[in-house]
Order: C-alpha cells, then structure tokens, then sequence
C-alpha cells in the first residue's frame, strides 16, 4: 500500500527515510517511526481478528496515546472507518454518538483519573448501543467485565487468527467521522476521508515551517476532534516529534515546551491562558516559531498582544471539521493586531478558492466587504453521515461549502474571521460583528470579559452586555453605557448591561466555547422580569 494518499503513507515515508528518527514522545518515552509501524501492524492483526473488515465502523473511546494513533492507522490499512468519542462526553452523548454511527465495535479504557468510562457507558441506554457486537479494553492489566448492556467484552491485548487482508482501502473512501459542535438536534457527522487527511498534512507541515530543521510540536488537544488529529498528522508529514499530552495541564505543558523545545502548538484561546500564565521569564519558550489558536469563549485580542510583547508568537488560525482545522493560519509579515486575527493564508495556498457572499443580495462581495465565507478546495468533506439533507445544504451548486461563518478577504485573498453568522447582528442596517463591539468594552478598566448578544427590543434590533469585572474596581451598567458612547455609534451602544460571574459553555474536542443563544435567552428572560 504505497500510494501516497492513503494515510499509511506517512509512517511508510519517512520509514523510507529515516525509520529511527523518533516519531512520538510520550511520558518522556519515544516512539520511533519503526517501533510505530510495528505498533499499528500488532493493531491491525488484532482488529482483524476480531472481524473488522473494509467498510466496517469502529468506535474509540480512549486518551490521547501512541495507541490511540495505532488503531486509527491499522483502521485505516483495513479501510474501516473510525467514530472518535470524547473522553470529556458523558452517557447521553456517548448513546448520542453510537447510535448515530452504528459501530461494531468500541474500543475503551476503564478509567483515566477521575472519569469511569463503565460506569458513563452503563448509564447509556440498551438501544443505543444496539450495533455493537463487542467491547473491547484497551489492555492496561485492569480487570474487566465478561459483558456490558449484554456485549461481550475483550481486551486489545488478546490475540487471534485474523481475517486475509483484503484489496487495498479506497482512499477517497469515509476514513473517520467528526462530530460538529452541535445543534438543538445534536452534532452532525463530518465525514472525511484518508486523501483529505494526507493533503492536508503535506499542506500544513510545509506552510506553517514545520518541515524545518529542529521542529517538534506538542499536541494538547484530543485526536478525537480534527484541530488535534489535523495538527500530529502534520508532525508526521514533516518527520518531526509530536510530544504528547493524555490531558491538557498548563504547568505540564509549559515545562515540556522547554524540555523539548517545542517549535509549534495549535489549540484554543482558553488553553494558552493556561500555558502561559504557567510560564515564567520575558522569553519563556525561545525555540516558539507558530503557536496557533481558535478564539472560542473571548477576542482573546489584549492578553495575545501581552504574549507577543514576551515573544511568544500566537497566530490566529480559521478551520472546521467540513474543510479540516488549521486550515489557515495568519503567517507572513503581518502587524502583530492582524495575526491575532481568526483566519490567514490558507496551508493549501492556491489550491483553494474562498469567496464572500452577501446574506442579504446573495451576490460575491469584493475584499474588504463581510459576508458568509465560502470554500472550494483539496479538503471539504464529501458530507454528513446519512443527513443529505444536511449535506446539500451546505453545499452550493458549483461545490463550494457554506460555512455559516461571516468574514471578509484582504486584498492580498487572505481572510479574516468575524463571527459565527448566528451570532452576527444586523444594527441600523449593517451587518455587526459582536467582537468589534466587545473589543471597546474589554478595554474599559476593571472589565475583565463581555459578550455582545443581540436581541429585539421594542420592535428594534438593539445589543445587551454581559459583562464580568476583574473584581478591583466597581462598576456600573451607566458607567459602561457611557464609555461606549464615547466610541461606538450609537446603535451600537448597549441598551442594557448585566454582570455575570460566569458564562454559559459548552464543551467541544476544542475545548470551552460560549453558549451565545443561552446569552440571548437570559436577556430576554430579564428583560421580561424587568431587569
């Protein structure tokens, strides 16, 4: 299986060029490239064992681990397709997620500090899990079950006559599925494929420099959801370490930066305040060359500033599980104010096309002007799994994906991200990003946070703040009105203000993000009550 779009190619690669060079760097133990391939042919014997054949589906419930890499790339030599599970989910979206992608088998670990995966599954519903033929432990010398819900339960470690080989997987064929953040109808499946997967690997690992000399990324987010999978993929595209992390911890994270002299880390906002609050010195990590983040819960604007200035270099990146994470990154000689921006250079440079659409003509807008973004490239997913419905709308006629995302191109094509489009509001007839509003009431002092959401007052569309102080100084709903006139026009002024101790979350393979429909939901509540 050598051809190079089939997600083997990366260890046979570089097992071509230099098998002994360490691939993985976990618990301070390495993992060479030879030990890997070793590691996923054990794997592959196993599943095969156990009946998995091309076509079938997989579900894995496991940390991130050399292991967990593993049984994805034996899945993939196999042609199965893999349904990742978010050790954070518990028993609803765990059946959620099982029952929407019917696998024969789940592979899962007992425990990983506090969280009992048993005792979470055990609480799913029978039929839920109905597809399921087996249960499979990772092997870590735990006792286990005979059964769960009925399931027979095995142990990876335990072996078997495996099934021939087939013909070679299609690698254009449903490799892995990713679920989307959700709606009141729950996540979408992406689904993705090997070639994707391995384009962009290639794309990113040469765009973002990881392919230079004395590179080493550390992986923070959970292989589940595609910024972390997309992001050690790439380290194996380039040859370079990947040293991993089962579960995010700021010190731990900071110390391995300097252990390792880590040259690149892609993740959320809220993960780099801890990262870097855990760092000491002016210059706390000088091996830094891209350190990328998604703002998910803040502008997040100041405190990368304040990064910057200790010459840590954070970037803003756009991506999605339909078009793949780190898709762009804000690269080159930019302002510093404009690389903290969501969005950038795309890794696949002229490979793709991006345009703006208007939400109001439906026409192509020129750079400069926000729209919803559009993307035409060598990475959109080939759709959601049985939801065509789903699936053709999101697409336009001439193959572009609609990703509900509002931005805008420079004039060099790059692109900058906004705002989500629910989360866009229209005032006084423009189109209103709430960051550009909650960047004014962020610099306010004592402000420690703000969120803008929109909502209709007296027949008009009018903005409301919720606003949480640093806790040094008292404020005021008028003093904050106030300010903001001094700043904004005036349809973009707050009509009400409220102060919270915390924000609304939900919970994604990403990390935190900011429930603004709950934001939207509480004002009118309290608008209601007369607050």
């Amino acid at each position: 299986m050598n051809s190079s779009e089939h997600l083997y190619s990366l260890v046979e690669d570089n097992l071509r060029s230099n098998p002994e060079s360490v691939v993985f760097v976990e618990d301070d133990q390495q993992t060479s490239f030879r030990q890997f391939d070793q590691l996923c042919q054990q794997k592959e014997r196993w599943l095969r064992s156990q009946g998995i054949g091309k076509g079938d589906t997989v579900a894995m419930w496991l940390v991130n681990s050399r292991h967990w890499l593993a049984i994805y790339f034996a899945l993939a030599r196999i042609g199965a397709t893999l349904a990742p599970l978010n050790t954070r989910y518990k028993s609803h979206e765990i059946g959620y997620m099982i029952n929407k992608s019917r696998p024969r088998l789940l592979i899962m670990q007992d425990r990983f500090r506090k969280i009992d995966f048993t005792d979470i599954l055990l609480q799913v519903d029978r039929d839920e899990v109905s597809s399921l033929e087996a249960i499979a432990y990772l092997d870590t010398g735990e006792t286990r079950p005979e059964t769960l819900h009925g399931i027979p339960v095995t142990s990876t470690a335990i072996t078997g006559n495996p099934s021939s080989p087939e013909e070679s997987p299609d690698a254009n064929g449903v490799s892995i599925l990713f679920a989307t953040s959700g709606t009141t109808s729950g996540p979408k499946l992406v689904m993705q494929t090997q070639a994707n997967l391995v384009r962009h690997a290639h794309y990113c690992a040469q765009s973002y420099g990881m392919t230079e000399p004395a590179s080493a990324l550390l992986s923070v987010l959970p292989f589940c959801g595609a910024f972390g999978l997309n992001a050690v993929l790439a380290a194996m595209a380039a040859g370079c370490p990947t040293v991993m992390m089962a579960a995010f911890d700021g010190p731990e994270a900071a110390s391995l930066m300097q252990q390792y002299n880590i040259s690149h880390v892609y993740g959320s906002d809220e993960l780099y305040r801890k990262l870097i609050d855990a760092a000491d010195g002016d210059k706390p990590f000088p091996a830094a060359r891209l350190f990328g983040f998604g703002a998910f819960t803040s502008s997040f604007n100041e405190y990368a500033l304040a990064a910057w200035e200790r010459g840590i270099p954070l970037c803003g990146l756009y991506g999605s599980s339909e078009v793949l994470a780190i898709f762009s990154a804000q690269t080159g000689d930019r302002p510093v104010r404009e690389k903290i921006r969501g969005g950038g250079v795309p890794a696949a440079l002229d490979r793709v096309q991006l345009r703006i659409r208007d939400i109001g003509s439906d026409g192509l807008l020129p750079s400069g002007e926000i729209g919803e973004i559009e993307i035409k490239g060598p990475t959109n997913f080939i759709g959601y799994l049985n939801n065509p419905e789903a699936t053709e709308k999101a697409l336009t006629d001439d193959g572009f994906y609609r990703t509900g995302d509002l931005g805008y191109l420079r004039e060099d094509g790059s692109l900058v991200y906004e705002a989500r489009m629910g989360d866009a509001i229209r005032l006084g007839g423009f189109l209103i990003s709430p960051s550009e509003i909650e960047a004014v009431l962020k610099d306010i002092p004592a402000v420690e946070d703000a969120y803008i959401v929109g909502i209709e007052i007296d027949g008009k569309s009018r903005v409301v703040a919720f606003v949480r102080d640093d806790g040094r100084a008292t404020l005021s709903e008028q003093q904050i009105i106030d300010i903001a006139k001094q700043h904004l026009a005036a349809f973009k002024v707050p009509y009400k203000v409220w102060f919270v101790d915390d924000y609304p979350v939900t919970q994604s393979a990403n990390g935190l993000k900011v429930q603004r429909g709950k934001l939207r939901a509480l004002a009118e509540e309290n608008l209601a009550g007369g607050e």
